[in-house]
This record gives structure tokens, sequence and C-alpha cells, in this order.
């Protein structure tokens, strides 16, 4: 039963992650100018656009999973299914964190291409 818990959780726990990243504060060096607000919101937009749930987090699901089987099945006490599923989470957390790292990143450039004095 556990498992299953766990693998309906999944997809509430890297929604709750979605908007990570965009949503950053950018840290100025010096008073934000008249335009700031505007390109912040325009530039939270972008980075919003990229997708949370992208190749690479597929891929880490994925792998992780595969991982978590192996280890599950050669353990004396565990399962191949609680091991994928445990595998799965900890491969799609690793790869949202990504994602979110990615969208601030972008979020931070954009608003260096548009002429504001970010540091972080």
């Amino acid at each position: 039963m556990k498992p299953f818990l766990l693998l309906l959780l999944l997809p509430l726990g890297l929604g709750a992650c979605a908007d990570s990243g965009a949503n950053h504060t950018p840290v100025l060096d010096g008073p934000p100018n008249a335009t700031y607000r505007a390109d912040l919101a325009a530039c939270r937009r972008l980075a919003k656009e990229q997708g949370q749930l992208d190749r690479e987090t597929a891929g880490a699901t994925v792998l992780g999973a595969g991982a978590g089987a192996l280890l599950g099945a050669a353990d004396d006490d565990g399962d191949a299914i609680g091991g994928a599923i445990a595998g799965a989470l900890a491969g799609g957390a690793a790869g949202t964190v990504n994602a979110s790292n990615r969208r601030e990143e972008i979020l931070i450039e954009c608003l260096r291409g548009r002429g504001h004095r970010v540091v972080g």
C-alpha cells in the first residue's frame, strides 16, 4: 500500500515546486529603475514558460526508479517496487531542483539583458 501512496504523492510534490526559480526575488546592485517591475514580470513569465518536467527531469526519474528497483531487489528485506518508487521520487526531486535552478538563471540573465544590475 505504501508504494502506491508514494506514487500518488509524486505529482503533488513536483507540482508544488512548479513556479520555484521563476519566483526568485533578485538582489540588485543599487535602486531599481522605473522599468524594473515591468521587466521583472516579463522575465518571470519567460522563466515560467520553461518546462519544469522536461526531458532531463524525466530521465532522472527513470534512472532513479531503475536504481531503486535494483537496490530494493538486492536487499534481503526490500522489494523492487518500493525501491523503484523511492528511486523515482529521489530522481524526480533532483530533476525538479535542477529545473528550478535553470529558471532562476533565466530570470537573472533576462533582467541583466534588460540593463538591470542583478548580483544574485
